[in-house]
């Protein structure tokens, strides 16, 4: 029997990070129509919380608002936000895909003025600044967000300060009684680009995040650099605001490690060059140290690892430290052995910056559907047996750094494109 080819040649990706993004708009400029899912309220992912890439030290936002207006631009892309896959069947060529969206509370009338925030004196921890720092209940995500759209917290439905919000708007685009629903869409090829989410360090029992405000992760070290983040850019002590001169960059925290996460996550060592470089950008007398089981700066990269290891105020220390232990006067102290001199140390800090790593969402609440299955580390692979027409991109395939992740994204890309037919338009409504 002649095989029926495919039934729909729409493409779904799933995942508004960098790779869903960079999935989506390579393939609608191509001609095909492409669904585009975020469980956010907006798409930029991780990406969109980094305040500069490496080696070049350049931001991130250029780079972001070019594939935003791709985005735009493009009548084939159609993007819904909060929403996530709860349901797939069918085959290459003919899936069902049941999407589920939870509510923003304020729908596409937004012009995203902000009368909303100023009408409401709740705040509520701000997640894109992983919780160092408040927004206002009704609050833009941030300020390169797309779409350009507020949210009203979940924390404020139920109480006096939602029907200021809801008052302040001239535009009718506050909607209270917004509820989850479900809805299902058909595609011929779906992109799994789910992304990831920083390793949980208060899980490292023995490096004390939860008791120091002053042990911060690498990501929250991003949103402390950046202009828009808690403290305006200046990077200091969470517990006092004090400039942060004497920092400690702790690598591989909790991977490597089978009681944590037993692979390397490729960016890490690089990330924390960066924060080197952050530091002794903002402070010319700051002394950085890292500590390190060694470093892994892969191909072209060897160059900005040489240039920040020639400052003579960033020392490497060989060792995986065994504890951080917060003194009396809330200074986090690490110790441990230096692996090269044999020397036991105890060297107090301004600040600690743990270098966690990538864990992919598919490993804990975004599970990916049917016919793809995950490696041990959580990771998404293709089932042997399974079916060509879901593919995993990005870092939900394995631990990359920006600039593989989108090519991994526009392989993904094509491979969709290939289980759809192959000829952008050749049958599409």
């Amino acid at each position: 029997m002649a095989n029926e080819g495919p039934k729909s040649q729409t493409i779904l990706v799933v995942g508004g990070g960098i790779s869903g993004v960079t999935a989506a708009v390579e393939a609608a400029e191509v001609g095909y129509e492409v669904v585009l899912l975020e469980r956010g309220p907006v798409i930029g992912g991780r990406v969109a919380q980094l305040n500069r890439y490496f080696p070049k030290l350049c931001h991130p936002a250029c780079g972001l608002e070019i594939n935003f207006q791709r985005i735009r631009k493009n009548r084939k892309l159609k993007l819904f936000t909060m929403a996530s896959v709860v349901g797939v069947e069918g085959r290459k060529g003919d899936y069902t895909v049941t999407v589920k969206t939870t509510p923003r509370y304020v729908n596409a009338n937004c012009t995203a003025c902000g009368a909303c925030a100023e009408a409401t004196g709740m705040e509520v921890p701000d997640p894109f600044n992983f919780g160092l720092s408040k927004v206002k209940a009704a609050y833009l995500p941030h300020e390169h967000a797309y779409p350009q759209r507020y949210v009203v917290a979940p924390e404020a439905i139920g109480t006096p300060e939602a029907e200021k919000i809801k008052a302040a708007c001239s535009y009718g685009a506050v909607d209270l009684e917004e509820k989850e629903q479900t809805f299902e869409l058909t595609a011929g090829a779906i992109v799994w680009a789910t992304g990831w989410s920083p390793y949980d360090p208060a899980k490292i029992d023995s490096y004390n995040y939860v008791h120091s405000p002053d042990i911060v992760t690498n990501m929250e070290m991003e949103r402390l650099a950046n202009h828009a983040g808690p403290t305006g850019g200046k990077i200091v002590r969470p517990s006092n605001g004090e400039a942060a001169k004497r920092v400690a960059l702790i690598q591989c925290a909790g991977s490597r490690d089978h009681n944590h996460l037993p692979y390397c996550s490729r960016i890490c060592c690089l990330g924390s060059l960066k924060h080197a470089a952050y530091l002794r950008e903002q402070y010319e007398d700051a002394e950085v140290d890292i500590y390190y089981i060694d470093i892994r700066a892969h191909d072209k990269l060897e160059a900005f690892y040489r240039k920040v290891a020639a400052d003579p105020q960033v020392r490497f220390i060989k060792s995986k430290p065994g504890s951080i232990v917060v003194g009396e006067d809330g200074r986090p102290t690490v110790c441990g052995e230096d692996t090269m001199t044999r020397e036991i140390y105890k060297n107090p800090y301004d600040l600690v910056v743990l270098a966690t790593g990538m864990q992919p969402n598919a490993a804990g609440d975004y599970r990916p559907p049917m016919s793809l299955e995950a490696d041990d580390y959580g990771f998404v692979v293709p089932a042997l047996e399974g079916d060509d027409g879901i593919i995993p991109a990005g870092v939900a395939a394995g631990p990359l750094d920006v600039s593989l992740s989108v090519q991994s994204a526009t392989a993904a890309a094509l491979k969709a494109i290939q289980a759809v037919g192959g000829r952008a338009g050749s049958s599409q409504s």
